[in-house]
């Protein structure tokens, strides 16, 4: 099975003409030999861009691969332009598979004999079709006699073993990649898949899906800004999900949102202060915000809220790359680029023998002829981007955890530009960075600190009397054993260099009571070997 895909896959690649992504120097000589030995699987698309005819063959290669050319896409720190430019054209829709067997899975998953007896309807055309999974309308009975619109989400059958298999031989294709091409190594393609690999594995399984659904709607309980829908999650499996139906209009439906009178400037800021408050408040963020999971509410235009659905893919940061970020944005706004610069080694972001220097011109270069530009002119994300392409010619690797955070970053800023073109995300960020900075350090910060940790000094109190007087007991009898340690082995390295001594003496003897024997002085010759016989007897006896 995993032959006949290989073939498949290797058939696909070259009938697109795929192998020009690897210039001829690059391809070792056994290499080009298997080529021309395939020659009946030639380039059937001349006519299309190299860029064009990759869409086209992760298109035809099935739902993974059409994933993962998606993923690929916000990678612009590996791909070129063209390349990245034309993989996000990649439109995520895929022929639903029947209602029936969706039902039938449902069914199964939740110990139905019959759907009714949960659902008090249950559409069996899809509302929406995807490579992973699809959702279907229905009406859920309620234990109080109430019924609630839901959709429930359904894993396409057979697709995990499809997945495993394809992510293997991804693997197995980034091995040899990386042993082929030069910059392999920093190309890091196996950590690519790997963290595909996670990315894909962690969306089949839709609890928890559901579970950081959850953690997002109780983060944003109450706010103006974001509504993340209800999920039953009694009534939720690894391959089902059951959530509220909601009514949103579709965040790309530009005409829409202004027909109704949507408050457009404050929509768009408010897309921005969501980010950020999901990274740097709760270091729990949607990393999959492109617009086909984004609506807005139809309720008050004037003072508009998003809703967020589809929340299988969420990015973290700890502590240490939340405040390196930010201080590397503020950093930015200031144009302090030996900030920049320096953020980057004490992260370690870049190696230790980088010149600051060095560094801080070259970041200079790149951002300057940027920020010549009116504020609202300028991509916040593609400041990152090329600050990332900047630090890769200083040996800078790709860091995983600001993978997702940099795709999710350059969603954000496309959708606020198109909401409100005017925007200007460096006004509307700046404050909330620079408070948020603020509360890291100083006093708030370290009353935070106390506040946090005072239930465990709380606990650990009343046991402080005892485990004072114990350290005051033990102390001194620990103090005198290790003193007893060092001046025994301050003896004992007394002992060794008695003994090299004694050896060195033993030996110089022993080779003067040769000498003055072969002279014809046998007393002297007596008096050192007996000398050299004393020595080496006090050198065993130390």
């Amino acid at each position: 099975m995993r032959l006949s895909r290989f073939y498949q896959i290797q058939k696909t690649l070259l009938q697109y003409g795929l192998d020009e992504l690897i210039p001829a120097q690059w391809q070792p000589w056994y290499a080009r030999a298997a080529r021309r030995c395939l020659f009946w699987l030639k380039n059937r698309y001349p006519e299309q861009s190299v860029a064009a005819r990759l869409r086209l063959a992760l298109q035809s290669l099935g739902p993974v691969w059409i994933k993962f050319g998606q993923m690929l896409s916000t990678r612009r720190d590996l791909l070129p332009a063209e390349l990245a430019d034309e993989l996000a054209i990649l439109q995520d829709k895929v022929r639903p598979f029947p209602g029936e067997q969706a039902k039938a899975l449902i069914e199964q998953a939740l110990g139905l004999s019959d759907i009714q007896q949960l659902f008090a309807e249950f559409d069996i055309t899809p509302l929406a079709s995807a490579s992973i999974a699809q959702v279907h309308s229905a009406r859920l009975q309620l234990a109080d006699g109430t019924q609630a619109a839901v959709v429930v989400k359904v894993i396409r059958p057979g697709i995990e073993k499809q997945i495993l298999a394809d992510l293997a031989l991804m693997d197995s294709l980034a091995v040899i990649a990386a042993r082929l091409l030069p910059d392999g190594k920093r190309l890091r393609p196996r950590e690519v898949v790997s963290e595909y690999r996670k990315t894909i594995l962690d969306e089949l399984d839709l609890q928890r899906e559901a579970a950081n659904a959850i953690q997002l709607r109780r983060n944003f309980e109450g706010s103006d800004s974001l509504y993340i829908p209800f999920v039953y999650a009694d009534y939720s499996r690894s391959n089902i999900m059951v959530m509220e139906r909601i009514y949103g209009i579709p965040v790309s439906d530009i005409a829409a949102l202004e027909a109704q009178g949507t408050n457009m400037e404050l929509l768009a800021k408010r897309g921005v202060e969501v980010f950020f408050t999901q990274v740097f408040r709760d270091s729990f963020f949607h990393a999959d915000m492109h617009p086909g999971n984004i609506f807005v509410a139809r309720e008050h235009p004037e003072n508009p809220k998003y809703i967020g659905i589809d929340c299988g893919i969420v990015g973290t940061l700890n502590a240490e790359d939340k405040r390196y970020l930010a201080e590397n944005f503020v950093a930015f706004f200031n144009r302090d680029y030996r900030k920049v610069a320096q953020l980057h080694l004490d992260s370690g972001w870049v190696p230790a023998h980088t010149k600051v220097e060095e560094f801080e011109s070259a970041i200079r270069t790149v951002c300057e002829p940027i920020f010549q530009k009116p504020l609202a002119e300028i991509s916040f994300g593609h400041v990152l981007l090329n600050l990332f392409n900047t630090a890769r010619r200083f040996e800078m690797q790709v860091q995983p955890q600001l993978v997702l955070l940099q795709k999710t970053l350059l969603y954000i800023e496309g959708l606020g530009r198109q909401l409100y073109p005017q925007l200007d995300l460096w006004k509307t960020a700046k404050p909330f960075l620079e408070n948020w900075v603020k509360q890291q350090v100083g006093l708030p910060a370290i009353w935070r600190q106390v506040k946090e940790n005072f239930p465990f000094w709380a606990e650990k109190m009343p046991q402080m009397p005892e485990l004072l007087h114990r350290y005051l007991e033990q102390g001194p009898r620990q103090q005198q054993a290790l003193l007893l340690q060092l001046q025994a082995l301050q003896q004992q390295q007394q002992r060794g260099k008695a003994q090299i001594i004694s050896a060195v003496l033993a030996a110089a003897s022993l080779i003067s009571a040769s000498i003055a024997l072969s002279i014809n002085l046998p007393v002297l010759a007596s008096l050192l070997g007996a000398g050299a016989i004393a020595l080496t007897v006090r050198a065993l006896l130390h």
